[in-house]
């Protein structure tokens, strides 16, 4: 049986909860400010930090993104119109498409990871502090 959890520990919780917020918050006001959507962000960032090549499938995008594959579709085609990313037949198998970064999608992806970096510096001792105590008090 799990041990209940008590007041500081919901309290840690919350903490933590908050700060993920208030960098979720800043991300995309930072996006914003830069022209771009949130989800706009996060599929640069999926295909670029994708492990191991310089694309990625539809399929793959949609499970990175957490989305259905119809909603990755879309999205990836409005990313097209923008030249923020483009479309490649496979050479393996033509009936799959390779999704990739243009060069301004790699630039627009290097000055929102640029501000994204510091402002993951300004609060991660926060983080990892809030993280280390989670897990001192961890009733498992």
């Amino acid at each position: 049986m799990r041990k209940r959890l008590n007041k500081s520990e919901f309290e840690l919780l919350a903490s933590f909860r908050y700060a993920l917020r208030r960098f979720l918050h800043f991300s995309e006001e930072s996006v914003r400010a830069l022209g771009t959507e949130p989800q706009q962000h996060q599929a640069l960032l999926a295909v670029e930090g994708f492990p191991g090549r310089e694309y990625v499938s539809l399929g793959e995008l949609a499970e990175k993104l957490q989305i259905k594959h119809h909603s990755a579709v879309g999205l990836v085609n409005r990313m097209v119109k923008q030249e923020l990313l483009m479309r490649k037949p496979s050479r393996e198998d033509r009936r799959r498409v390779h999704v990739m970064l243009t060069p301004r999608g790699k630039d627009l992806l290097e000055r929102l990871s640029a501000v994204h970096r510091e402002e993951l510096r300004r609060l991660g001792p926060q983080l990892k502090d809030l993280l280390e105590r989670l897990s001192e008090n961890d009733p498992t």
